[in-house]
């Protein structure tokens, strides 16, 4: 499927944000997925398709496909649900490394109910520098 129009805009809006927010020096992983494909498209940078980032990967692999932990610029991974939110499960509570905090940062975090247990959504991770 494309993106719809509500998607589309959505895709522009985080694009624009990050392209004012990112170092040059960044790396942009995408799915071979159409919806992902035209999210990438979005985002004025130099991009690289991995078929490890189609809508039914692992989390672990991803992480492995995309270098995490041995790269020294940001990464950006579009891709899909439910493994994003899986690895990012992962590096913040199964992962070895400590969680921190940067001071003066806001965390919006919300829950709501689904399929008979309670989800957190984080609303926004939002830095000093970035505000």
């Amino acid at each position: 499927r494309k993106l719809t129009v509500k998607g589309q805009r959505q895709a522009e809006r985080v694009a624009f944000w990050l392209d004012r927010n990112l170092p040059q020096q960044c790396k942009v992983f995408v799915s071979e997925a159409k919806r992902a494909q035209q999210t990438a498209r979005c985002l004025p940078r130099k991009h690289k398709t991995l078929a490890e980032l189609n809508p039914s990967a692992q989390p672990l692999d991803v992480l492995a496909a995309v270098g995490w932990g041995s790269q020294a610029e940001p990464i950006v991974v579009i891709g899909h649900q439910p493994w994003i939110g899986e690895c990012i499960h992962w590096l913040l509570l199964d992962g070895t490394a400590p969680l921190a905090v940067r001071k003066g940062a806001v965390w919006w975090l919300q829950s709501r109910p689904r399929d008979g247990t309670t989800e957190v959504i984080v609303r926004a991770v939002i830095t000093p520098e970035l505000m």
